[in-house]
């Protein structure tokens, strides 16, 4: 993965919009990849789900606490993507008090099945999802990798520790250092 582009799709978000009023003043708004990683340092994560256990627990409020401490080693944006829809994004971020990561609606896991990480998970029920890793983009590319081990469908675990924030702040501080 490492020297890839990400690949090219068009990601289908609901944005706030006072403008429309009512109790769901949102509209829907096409967002291309380029728009999310072109020209900036992101890093990327990605899981098997909104609302599941690990993921609200731990990955994304640790993504949250840590923010600062990325932007100090020269991240521009912390982007969690999730083979879920704008509806369920949205509601999550706002369950969880989101202020500075951004969260991208993968609906029909385009995004996740070109990246080569659409697994099934029928086994738990949830049919096609993303196995759990995380990367740090530069400009499109991927800079470095971060996929957790056992890659496969139906997976009888779902590891996590490669793709924690904690991990990933500490390779950015070791390339700093060197």
């Amino acid at each position: 993965m490492i020297g890839k582009k990400v690949p090219n799709v068009t990601f289908r978000t609901r944005v706030r919009d006072e403008s429309i009023g009512g109790p769901n003043p949102f509209r829907w708004q096409d967002v291309e990849t380029a728009d999310y990683f072109g020209g900036k340092r992101v890093i990327l994560f990605s899981l098997p789900g909104a609302f599941t256990p690990t993921c609200s627990t731990f990955q994304l409020p640790d993504f949250e606490k840590l923010h600062g401490e990325f932007k100090s080693e020269g991240i521009d944006e912390i982007y969690c993507i999730s083979v879920n829809d704008a509806f369920v994004m949205n509601a999550w971020g706002k369950s969880q008090n989101l202020v500075n990561i951004k969260l991208i609606p993968d609906g029909s896991g385009e995004f996740t099945r070109k990246m080569g990480m659409l697994v099934s998970k029928d086994n738990l029920g949830f049919g096609m999802r993303s196995w759990r890793y995380a990367a740090i983009v530069h400009n499109g590319v991927v800079e470095q990798w971060f996929e957790e081990e056992g890659h496969s469908d139906n997976a009888d675990s779902d590891p996590y520790g490669v793709s924690s924030p904690q991990n990933i702040l500490e390779n950015l501080r070791l390339r700093q250092a060197a």
